[in-house]
């Protein structure tokens, strides 16, 4: 497919001037106060463990409407360390859910409460489960329409399915979004190294994912050493070294890197939308992104990563795009 660049459409996001700054939209995506009151779709949610085909188990929350009819399903990918009880995830799929889909919020291998299921560890790379996964829940929802939102790493993700999809179509999956997505992860852990606010955040996160695991499988994993190092990279660097095939970060980074052309075979109708400001994904890679006519740009001058508010309401701006642009994938 001939390369071409992107069809960028420029944002009209103008959140209140103290909601503006990039650390702030970046801090108030993940904040707890925003998934406060009542939650229709967490009330209907099932636990849903889906099996791959190579035996790997992966962890999910089913919300079906409750009249027979629904306007179709969506499937939310939170980021590096989130989880489907991620705040983003949360408030996505409330207002999703009250405006009449179905919402399936899928956990990647050893996120949320899933460290149990698998004696091997989470790798970016590893996209064949995801896809698997997402191709199982789209035929159980047959013959609904579905539709994919990625956020961060599971913004790239979302990416990856939607380029496979070129070659192995999942049935019934209509639309991808990708928000705030993880084009270069190598220069994204650079960012995240050389921000100490957003280091903390991950270095705490990924800490106690990696002791739980350890803990689980005392056998097979010792992350002692790892746990004492203060910064990203060389914990990627000391993990791949003594637990994969990888010669070192860069060539790992390389496996789900999405610049240089690596998106222009997607088919399937797809949105990307970014900020700016975003403080971890540097907003050039966008521009030098070579896509199809298939897939769409949204970049905004404010949102931070993952954030996108609008209001001092702490809604997600995206939320209403995503919900029209279903609707209409719908008719």
């Amino acid at each position: 497919m001939r390369k071409s660049s992107p069809m960028i459409t420029m944002g009209t996001l103008h959140p209140p001037l103290l909601l503006r700054p990039a650390g702030v939209q970046t801090m108030l995506a993940s904040a707890g106060l925003r998934a406060w009151g009542s939650n229709p779709m967490a009330g209907a949610a099932r636990e849903t463990i889906l099996t791959t085909r190579e035996g790997i188990r992966l962890l999910g929350y089913h919300s079906s409407q409750p009249r027979p009819h629904s306007k179709g399903l969506v499937i939310l990918l939170h980021g590096w360390e989130g989880s489907s009880d991620s705040t983003y995830i949360r408030t996505t799929g409330r207002y999703l859910y009250q405006s009449g889909f179905d919402v399936f919020r899928l956990n990647f291998r050893d996120h949320g409460p899933s460290h149990h299921l698998n004696t091997g560890i989470f790798y970016a790379v590893l996209l064949d489960e995801v896809f698997d996964a997402v191709s199982q829940i789209c035929a159980a929802a047959s013959p609904a329409p579905c539709f994919l939102v990625g956020f961060s790493l599971g913004g790239n993700f979302a990416l990856r399915i939607a380029r496979k999809c070129a070659g192995q179509p999942i049935a019934g999956l209509r639309q991808v979004v990708a928000i705030s997505p993880v084009l270069d992860p190598d220069k994204a852990t650079d960012r995240i190294d050389n921000s100490s606010f957003i280091l903390k955040y991950f270095l705490k996160k990924w800490r106690r994912s990696l002791s739980i695991k350890q803990t689980l499988y005392p056998e097979h994993y010792d992350f002692s050493s790892l746990l004492t190092i203060d910064n990203i990279r060389e914990m990627t660097e000391c993990l791949l070294d003594r637990y994969s095939s990888y010669d070192g970060a860069q060539a790992y980074f390389q496996k789900y890197t999405l610049v240089d052309g690596q998106l222009s075979g997607i088919t399937i109708p797809t949105t990307i939308i970014t900020a700016q400001d975003d403080p971890i994904i540097p907003v050039e890679d966008f521009y030098g992104l070579h896509t199809s006519p298939s897939t769409r740009l949204i970049i905004q001058p404010y949102g931070g990563h993952n954030g996108f508010l609008e209001s001092w309401r702490l809604n997600g701006w995206y939320e209403h795009m995503v919900r029209d642009l279903f609707t209409q994938g719908t008719v």
